[in-house]
């Protein structure tokens, strides 16, 4: 499958066209095998160390259950962040008191560990304490936290901590956090703030209940930008909008959701303390892309999805209408399964826009699927073939547009199709 972005295109399938992700100065990473999948060895335990602590933002689920993990990140963020650790395989969600307690006793072994390689590592060494410290969990809802595996793995995962990245120590991380996902998601962009040259990293993982409410998955973003947290919280605020809230495989909102971005302010630019300051729209362009090719990658793997699917919305009355419209198409169970089947059944898609609840005047609306018009002026394109259209269906991006003729406002949505692979994978999830 090959996955475009606005200036590559990265066939999937092949580790080669993955971007060069390199050296960030203040980051360590690591990934290890806590043996918390009892069938198959692999990495499962991942950790981002920030050496001199980096300033964060983040962005959680709305969901009105939260696993323990993102209630431990809202009780415990500080101004400055030391580490993030990742577990896979369990969410550490529905445990309750025991789940809240485990990642508190892990916290205190990690933060000992950590304060030692502090110690050992740095010419100015500090203690970390557990409130410096930040934990993502995905994986199965209600199961017990596997505390002491994850436990006894922390020495070996402190062990490994890299502090000079390749892009191969990127993806060990990438994959050391996926679930059901067939691959990684990785991305970069490379800007300068005031003369200086940054960078932008980041990594996600996401194939099945995603949809926005923010966060949607998990995606972490690692900047050597220097930039306090009360601007990365605007930046990231603002930048989620049309990148992470514009995705949807299935129409789910995890307990788990979570995206956040690191500064390790390493790259000594023109510090920026004002999100009005000129100087950050290089890096806010930039930080949009990096956002937006992760959230896209995590659409065109949705789980069983054998079509990337792009709904762009236009001409309406407001971006919210364009919004609701969008995923109104994007959720559609009918509009899914034909795409899978390759059907350019059009009349499902204009059924999900008629359940959008948005004011209509079908006189305007005009729709493309691809470069065929079908929908003119409110009625069946006289230039529709519908050989033409099924024959388009047979692309792996399928593109959807619709006009509406209400106003100028439009918004795009990032989705995939709903195959019998996605049944398998979900009636199979957890043996």
């Amino acid at each position: 499958m090959v996955f475009k972005h606005e200036n590559y295109q990265i066939n999937s399938n092949s580790i080669g066209f993955y971007q060069d992700l390199e050296h960030l100065d203040g980051l360590g990473i690591s990934a290890v095998s806590a043996d918390l999948y009892t069938n198959k060895k692999r990495d499962d335990l991942v950790i981002f160390y920030f050496r001199k602590g980096a300033c964060f933002a983040s962005v959680y689920t709305q969901s009105n259950i939260k696993s323990e993990n993102i209630k431990w990140n809202l009780n415990n963020s500080k101004e400055k962040i030391y580490a993030l650790l990742i577990n896979t395989r369990n969410a550490n969600a529905f445990t309750g008191k025991d789940g809240y307690k485990s990642i508190n006793n892990i916290s205190t072994l990690l933060s000992d560990q950590l304060t030692k390689k502090q110690i050992e590592d740095e010419e100015d060494p500090k203690k970390i304490k557990p409130k410096n410290l930040l934990f993502a969990s995905t994986g199965t809802i209600g199961e017990t936290f596997p505390e002491n595996k994850i436990l006894n793995a922390v020495p070996n995962l402190i062990t490994k901590i890299k502090y000079v990245q390749n892009k191969y120590v990127w993806m060990k991380a990438a994959m050391g956090m996926l679930t059901t996902d067939t691959r990684p998601k990785l991305s970069m962009e490379e800007c300068k703030i005031a003369g200086t040259p940054v960078k932008i990293y980041g990594v996600a993982k996401g194939s099945g209940m995603i949809y926005p409410d923010m966060a949607t998955t998990l995606g972490f973003v690692f900047t050597d930008a220097k930039i306090n947290g009360k601007v990365l919280k605007q930046l990231l605020k603002k930048n989620i909008q049309n990148t992470f809230n514009a995705i949807s495989c299935d129409g789910d909102t995890s307990t788990n959701d979570m995206v956040s971005i690191f500064s390790t302010g390493c790259a000594n630019n023109k510090e920026i303390k004002s999100y009005k300051d000129k100087n950050i729209n290089d890096f806010e362009n930039s930080l949009n892309s990096v956002l937006k090719n992760l959230a896209k990658s995590v659409a065109s793997d949705g789980e069983g999805a054998s079509k990337f699917v792009i709904i762009k919305v236009e001409k309406c009355k407001n971006e919210n209408d364009a919004k609701k419209i969008c995923f109104s198409i994007a959720n559609s169970p009918l509009v899914k399964t034909a795409i899978a089947g390759e059907d350019p059944n059009w009349g499902r898609i204009m059924m999900a826009v008629g359940k959008a609840k948005v004011n209509l005047n079908l006189k305007k609306i005009n729709m493309n699927i691809g470069p065929h018009k079908v929908i003119e002026n409110g009625k069946i394109s006289t230039y529709y073939k519908e050989d033409e259209v099924a024959g388009y269906m047979q692309s792996h991006e399928i593109k959807i547009n619709l006009q509406i003729g209400s106003g100028n406002k439009e918004f795009e949505v990032y989705t995939m199709d709903l195959t019998k692979k996605y049944i398998e994978i979900n009636s199979d999830y957890r043996s």
